[in-house]
């Protein structure tokens, strides 16, 4: 899941490499509203996350813009992937099984399978993906082939 989930972010930056200038910044009828505010939103939410997991919690606001500029954005957003992968990699079956504690950004303390948590730390990008491919649409960027069966098909190809 971490090389799907690095594979079909690549998608997204590209994507956004192809827009016209103002396209990333401009309102969008979004959560986050707009695609420079979605994409920084994934990568806080995945520094939390991952932050938790090796045990090393950061605290970051759920809105905060790290990288208004698209090309440092972009560095950051590959730098991080290449951190999940790097995590992902050295796990084993009993650490996957074991529960991680931590505490949330808006409510209490929960403890949870850390295999849960890596599950929804996945999800949560491709929750987030798929609103930035419909912003992407509207900024005239071509449709995106992201979904998991595409990547496995072209892994295995």
């Amino acid at each position: 899941m971490a090389n799907y989930n690095a594979w079909a972010n690549q998608h997204i930056l590209d994507a956004c490499a192809g827009l016209e200038a103002g396209e990333l910044t401009a309102p969008r009828a979004a959560f986050f509203p707009s695609i420079i505010k979605t994409l920084n939103h994934i990568l806080v939410a995945d520094r939390l996350w991952l932050g938790r997991l090796v045990g090393v919690p950061e605290r970051l606001a759920l809105d905060a813009v790290l990288y208004a500029g698209f090309s440092e954005f972009r560095t950051a957003r590959e730098a991080q992937d290449a951190k999940i992968i790097a995590f992902t990699e050295q796990l084993d079956a009993d650490t996957l099984a074991s529960d991680l504690s931590y505490q949330s950004m808006l409510a209490g303390a929960y403890t949870l399978p850390r295999e849960i948590v890596l599950a929804h730390m996945f999800n949560h990008q491709t929750h987030h993906r798929g609103q930035l491919h419909s912003m992407l649409i509207e900024a005239g960027a071509k449709s995106l082939s992201m979904d998991l069966v595409y990547y496995c098909l072209e892994v295995d190809a």
